[in-house]
């Protein structure tokens, strides 16, 4: 039985001498694993078919529960996230992100359009704004929605608190003597407040503002899921 998706690859590893398996973000089908072989052998026809990234209308022959690729035609390579490693490692955030917050079978068609705008910003400007942008939609639609207005608790505006907390449990921004989160800087808050499109404080938007976003992100992505987010943290070293 042959099949036809429109994939992205989240992840490709070795396998055997020539091979390797991939795992596909699919509009149809969710997440797939499917085999791909031969492709590491010097001018192997179907060798794009398997770099990071790569978004393509895959063939798959499908035998029992195990798909092998067969045919693939490239709709686009985002060559560029692999030439410039800062934005290597933000598109492998991305796509580690993906690869977390979904499952096989399921249907992820935001997702898996959200990652494609967010590759395709990333490839057009800085990196960072994109991925912040992403990681945040992901969680929205995966349940773990991510709130920066009023105090949760208390009702009150965030914007002109001198201090504030982020708690985990509710995933949301709290006055400081609300909840029981650790401390969150104005910084951070605003960098999100801009990335959701919410009126946020331009003064707040420093050089670093992205990365104390980031951490925030990586620490509740990985206080909600398994994920230990290695690509994420990599990148959040390099800026």
């Amino acid at each position: 039985m042959e099949i036809k998706v429109n994939g992205l690859v989240l992840r490709a590893a070795d396998y055997n001498e020539n091979d390797k398996i991939l795992t596909l973000l699919t509009v149809e089908q969710g997440k797939i694993t499917a085999a791909i072989k031969g492709v590491k052998k010097a001018g192997a026809k179907l060798k794009f078919a398997a770099q990071p990234f790569c978004f393509a209308e895959y063939i798959l022959a499908r035998r029992g529960e195990k798909y092998t690729v067969i045919g693939c035609a490239e709709t686009e390579s985002f060559y560029d996230l692999r030439m410039d490693v800062n934005k290597f490692y933000a598109a492998s955030a991305a796509a580690e992100a993906a690869l977390s917050l979904t499952f096989e079978g399921d249907e992820c068609r935001e997702i898996f359009y959200g990652l494609v705008d967010a590759l395709t910003a990333m490839c057009g400007q800085s990196e960072s704004l994109p991925l912040i942008k992403f990681l945040t939609f992901a969680l929205q639609k995966s349940g773990y929605a991510i709130s920066a207005d009023a105090c949760p608790y208390c009702g009150k505006s965030l914007m002109e608190a001198d201090e504030l907390r982020f708690d985990m449990a509710l995933g949301a921004f709290t006055c400081r003597g609300c909840g029981n989160g650790a401390g969150a800087s104005r910084v951070t808050y605003n960098v999100l407040r801009q990335a959701f499109g919410l009126p946020y404080q331009r003064d707040f938007i420093t050089p670093d503002g992205a990365k104390r976003a980031l951490r925030l992100l990586r620490e509740y992505f990985v206080y909600k899921t398994d994920c230990r987010f290695r690509a994420l943290e990599e990148y959040i070293r390099m800026l």
